[in-house]
């Protein structure tokens, strides 16, 4: 039995952070960072069911094209995605009654949209990346046992060619759902490796009023590559989502909006355009899917 404690509930029932309950979410979910963009995905839908929020982590789930789907926004970087993946996996394969794994596991499909930034001067603005790994610069995950999904070539690799410093804990690499990803395939998706940072300032490159340990990180990410991948770009949740999406058994898929290219300085004329675009795509093809 897993104790309260370890597992905790709401007086309702409801997971603690994410205050859903087991018939509150759909199969197919859609992460998103913002909490203001859950509605810029729901109001596509027929019908929402359900709709709730506390803190940051809003959930509203409905019907698009006849597919049940929940929209859940989790917040920024991987620290919330600690929390998001572990309640959402609770609801489903832990009976929150009896407080016991269940013995018959249930597989989520999870999609994140995002924005992100672009490394390469070949991925303009308003294009789409599909991450096919996520790279995780930060040590969250690193609190798990991670050793068996992990790409440990592409990781020694990427170590090497930065020559990165290990007191700021080892990066780990993980590969994307090649289910979702053959799902949701399309000839305007560009694919490679996204970064994933713990934080926006100094973990990205940035330089305000503080020194960062590494100043050419940036440019020493931009032109990795590792057979035919490169690291498209640098935001804050994907490779958080891959691990703990494959150690619990579920489908894992994050796709950007390209909407800055820090390669060549440029920033979309209209972002917002760029977003809606990607999630009429994502939504399309998750209602045609099984």
């Amino acid at each position: 039995m897993i104790k309260s404690s370890e597992l905790i509930l709401n007086p309702d029932g409801s997971v603690y952070h994410i205050n859903l309950r087991p018939e509150h979410i759909a199969h197919d979910i859609i992460f998103v960072g913002d909490q203001n963009r859950v509605e810029k995905i729901t109001q596509f839908f027929e019908t929402i069911e359900f709709s709730t929020q506390k803190r940051e982590f809003k959930t509203q789930t409905g019907f698009y094209k006849g597919k049940r789907m929940t929209v859940m926004s989790t917040g920024i970087g991987p620290d919330n995605i600690d929390i998001v993946m572990n309640e959402l996996d609770a609801l489903v394969n832990i009976d929150l009654e009896t407080r016991k794994p269940k013995e018959n596991l249930t597989s989520l499909n999870i999609i994140r949209i995002g924005t992100s930034g672009s490394l390469q001067p070949d991925i303009p603005v308003d294009s789409f990346v599909m991450s096919k790994y996520g790279l995780g610069l930060d040590n969250m995950l690193r609190s798990y046992c991670i050793d068996e999904i992990t790409d440990i070539a592409i990781e020694d690799a990427f170590i090497a060619h930065t020559n990165w410093d290990l007191r700021k804990g080892r990066p780990y690499i993980i590969g994307c759902s090649e289910i979702l990803a053959k799902r949701i395939e399309s000839s305007r998706m560009h694919k490679g490796i996204t970064a994933t940072a713990g934080g926006f300032y100094g973990p990205q490159g940035r330089v305000l009023r503080l020194n960062i340990q590494d100043e050419s990180l940036n440019a020493k990410m931009d032109n990795f590559t590792f057979g035919e991948n490169k690291i498209t770009n640098l935001e804050m949740e994907t490779g958080a989502i891959y691990g703990l999406s494959k150690l619990l058994g579920h489908n894992a898929l994050s796709l950007n909006a390209i909407i800055a290219n820090r390669a060549n300085g440029t920033f979309s004329a209209d972002p917002y355009k760029a977003v809606d675009e990607l999630i009429a795509y994502t939504l399309d093809k998750l209602a045609a899917g099984n």
